[in-house]
């Protein structure tokens, strides 16, 4: 879907003025939500750990609010017997019609595959799940996690491969997320009501507490929404050092994309028929 220069402008500039965004550390770019304690910022500011024990999880989320960016942040997720734990990892806007791009990493019994469960909301509106196996093991290592949020798709990236495209078709009245800046969030909690299994699973609590850890957080393509400053920047819309504004799959990435679904896809809500009896929802007729 082609995008003007002059509605992309548009749409960075809604009522905000515009700059930017650069890499920093924890302690300048976020702030610790919840947990009592539970979450902590080390080293300097390289690295955060979120904590979950039986009393409560813990979260952080960013100070910046962003429209439109290219989001990396480097995880190790809970290791061992995780089952019924949840480490959530996403962009989310305010308010009741709020627009949000999901990252879940629902925990397991320990040698059985971690299950990374996608949504993307629009105007309030979700219901767009898409789960996977992860083929590696994400505890054993620090893996790199990425949004890539331009006006025509949404992807999720792992460093290897793109996992998940979620294409703009307003033009076939699907909303898409465009308008609403979005600040990143992350929390560790207890969902053992549904994470492991539909629920079969329940968290073990002598396992806790259990950990997540997060480093080399890198938003340098991104713009940042700055209310009330007088800056007016466009982020450099017709930069080729942000081309991200218009990326899109090669075909080597298209490659590895049909990959990943083929082989570690285990629900798409595209081909959930009895979820959906009266038809699916429009955007899987262009998937």
């Amino acid at each position: 879907m082609a995008v003007s220069s002059k509605l992309l402008l548009s749409l960075l500039l809604v009522a905000t003025s515009l700059m930017a965004a650069s890499a920093a550390n924890f302690n300048q770019d976020f702030d610790i939500t919840w947990g009592d304690g539970r979450a902590k910022i080390l080293n300097n500011g390289d690295l955060l750990t979120l904590n979950l024990d039986q009393a409560s999880g813990s979260g952080f989320q960013s100070k910046n609010e962003y429209l439109f960016g290219k989001i990396d942040m480097q995880l190790k997720l809970v290791p061992g017997n995780s089952a019924g734990t949840v480490t959530a990892y996403y962009l989310s806007s305010n308010g009741s019609n709020w627009d949000e791009i999901d990252f879940e990493f629902l925990g397991n019994l320990s040698g059985d595959p971690y299950i990374l469960h996608t949504n993307v909301f629009s105007q309030g509106k979700g219901n767009r799940e898409q789960q996977f196996y992860l083929w590696f093991d994400p505890t054993a290592d620090f893996h790199t996690y990425s949004i890539l949020w331009n006006p025509q798709r949404i992807m999720y990236l792992f460093p290897d491969s793109p996992i998940r495209e979620f294409k703009n078709m307003e033009s076939a009245g699907v909303p898409f997320p465009k308008n609403q800046p979005m600040r990143i969030f992350s929390s560790l909690w207890n969902a053992d009501d549904w994470a492991t299994r539909g629920g079969l699973v329940k968290t073990d609590w002598t396992q806790a507490p259990f950990t997540a850890s997060y480093r080399n957080f890198n938003a340098e393509k991104a713009c940042v929404v700055s209310k009330g400053a007088s800056s007016s920047s466009s982020c450099g819309i017709n930069s080729n050092t942000n081309s991200w504004l218009s990326e899109e799959l090669d075909s080597t990435n298209q490659e590895r994309l049909q990959w990943v679904q083929k082989n570690y896809m285990i629900y798409n809500y595209c081909s959930d028929a009895k979820r959906f009896p009266q038809g699916f929802p429009t955007e899987c007729n262009f998937s």
